[in-house]
């Protein structure tokens, strides 16, 4: 007999899999990444049909066959509803599952990756800072956790604010780090640092931050084209 456990976390994709099933990825707080089968969840009136989307937290009951995990049961705490009613913010939200996924690994410690993913997501739907300075502070903090983030540019013309603010996101607690904001200068310099980091450590484009670029006629402030 199959022995059920339990794990936390979040999904970042969810895909058509047969006729009714879903194939879903999960950044858990004990296995990393993972994939899994949700048998039936796409059948109307299935217990997994509404816990296996994008952007659900919370706990997995799930069983480990021969090649691959099932889905059992889930207990959903959060959804990230004020994601799927805001377009602008749900593109946010989509590129930083992306980037999730791109990152993790299987059987990693990812703890401190799955909680940067779920303060973001609270910091977006929270409305109490600019979305850009989200993502930015998102993409540093990223960098960091992976242990490639470089250190400042070496470039004149930064403020001592933006230079405060880099220093800050690297050495600052997860649960702390959506707690200032700054002025358009410092936020224009943020988004030119990390729209640099990204193009230098990251060999892939996101359909999600596209999308949202395209939505807002390519000027999401201080970035840059690929």
């Amino acid at each position: 007999m199959q022995e059920l456990f339990t794990v936390t976390g979040m999904i970042l994709k969810a895909e058509p899999f047969g006729e009714y099933d879903r194939r879903v990825v999960i950044l858990t707080r004990e296995r990393g990444k993972i994939a899994a089968f949700a048998r039936g969840a796409r059948k109307q009136g299935s217990r997994l049909l509404a816990s296996t989307n994008p952007f659900c937290f919370g706990e997995f009951r799930l069983f480990e066959g021969r090649n691959s995990y099932s889905v059992s049961e889930a207990s959903i705490s959060s959804y990230f509803e004020q994601l799927r009613e805001d377009f602008e913010g749900a593109c946010y939200g989509m590129y930083f599952l992306e980037v999730m996924d791109y990152y993790t690994r299987e059987n990693n410690d990812e703890k401190n990756m799955l909680k940067l993913l779920y303060q973001s997501l609270r910091a977006l739907c929270h409305g109490k800072i600019d979305n850009s300075l989200v993502q930015y502070i998102f993409e540093i903090k990223a960098l960091a956790l992976n242990g490639e983030y470089p250190g400042p540019p070496e470039r004149s013309g930064l403020e001592e604010s933006t230079l405060y603010a880099l220093s800050f996101i690297v050495n600052t607690p997860v649960e702390k780090l959506y707690t200032f904001i700054v002025t358009d200068s410092v936020l224009e310099q943020l988004g030119e640092i990390a729209a640099k980091y990204r193009k230098r450590f990251i060999d892939r484009r996101f359909k999600s931050l596209e999308i949202l670029r395209e939505a807002r006629g390519l000027t999401v402030r201080g970035e840059i084209p690929y």
